[in-house]
C-alpha cells in the first residue's frame, strides 16, 4: 500500500529526516509516535507534498509519488489530516466538504456527505455554520470529513487528539475503528501513547529525524511496560500513561 523508502527532508540548510523507512499495508492502523521534534509532523508535511523530500522515494499502490504536487496526490489515493486542520474558516462546513468531495472525482465514491454526517452527527447537524465558528473538536471532525472525501486508500492523521476534550477524542477514535473496519488504512501520528496504543495494531517510533524502534503487532503491552523505553523515546511523562 504505502512504502517509504530512505526518505531525507528538511527546512533550509537544516535536515530533519535522516532515512526514514515504513511500510503501511492495506486495511493496517499503523502509529507514528513520538516526542516534540522527533521529526513526526515534518514525514506528515513530506508525505503531503508540502515538504519536497531531498532523498528516498514515496510509493502508494506501486506508483511513486515522491515528486508528485501536493494538490495531486489525493489522486493516487492519499489524503492528509494536518495538525492544523487547514479549513477554509470563512466558508460553512457544507462548502468545505463539497470542495473536498470535488478533488476526489475521478475515484470510485465510497464516502458521501450523508456518510460522513452518520460518522459524525454533530458535523451534519453544523452543515451550514461557517468553520470559524465551530469548537476545535467539531473542526477536527469536518477535517477528518474532508479528508474521507477525497476517496483515500490511506489517511495520514497528525495529531488528531490535540487540545480535544475527552469525549470528542472517543468519538474520533470509535469513527477511527469503523473506517479500520471497513479496510481504510491510516497512519495516526500521535504523542499521547495511551491514544496510540488503544487505537494501532502496531507503531513506529520516532527520535530525531528516524525510526528508533519499531513496535510490532501485538507488542503494545511490552512497549507500555517497558517504563525506560517509553521514557527514552516519548519523555518522562508518558510513562505513566498505562496505568
Amino acid at each position: 500500500m504505502l512504502s517509504v523508502k530512505g526518505l531525507c527532508a528538511g527546512y533550509g540548510a537544516l535536515t530533519i529526516l535522516k532515512g526514514i523507512n515504513l511500510e503501511i499495508g492495506r486495511g493496517e492502523v499503523v502509529g507514528l509516535v513520538g516526542a516534540n521534534g522527533a521529526g513526526k509532523t515534518t514525514l506528515v508535511r513530506t508525505l503531503a507534498g508540502l515538504l519536497p523530500a531531498r532523498a528516498g522515494e514515496i510509493c502508494l499502490g506501486g506508483e511513486d509519488i515522491t515528486r508528485i504536487p501536493p494538490h495531486r496526490r489525493s489522486g493516487f489515493g492519499l489524503a492528509v489530516v494536518l495538525e492544523n486542520r487547514n479549513l477554509f474558516g470563512e466558508l460553512t462546513v457544507r462548502e468545505n466538504l463539497v470542495l473536498a468531495e470535488r478533488a476526489g472525482r475521478g475515484r470510485s465514491p465510497v464516502f458521501s456527505l450523508d456518510r460522513i454526517a452518520d460518522l459524525f452527527p454533530a458535523v451534519g447537524e453544523k452543515l451550514n455554520v461557517r468553520c470559524d465558528l465551530l469548537s476545535g473538536g467539531q473542526q477536527q471532525q469536518v477535517a477528518i470529513g474532508r479528508a474521507l472525501l477525497q476517496q483515500p486508500d490511506i489517511v495520514v492523521m497528525d495529531e488528531p487528539s490535540t487540545g480535544l476534550a475527552p469525549k470528542v477524542v472517543k468519538d474520533i477514535l470509535d469513527v477511527l475503528g469503523r473506517l479500520r473496519a471497513d479496510g481504510m488504512s491510516i497512519i495516526l501520528v500521535e504523542q499521547n501513547i495511551a491514544i496510540a496504543s488503544s487505537a494501532t495494531s502496531r507503531a513506529y517510533v520516532m527520535a530525531t529525524g528516524s525510526v528508533a524502534h519499531e513496535i510490532p503487532e501485538g507488542h503494545w503491552p511490552c512497549f507500555m511496560a517497558d517504563e525506560k523505553l517509553v521514557s527514552a523515546y516519548l519523555g518522562h511523562h508518558q510513562g505513566a500513561a498505562h496505568q
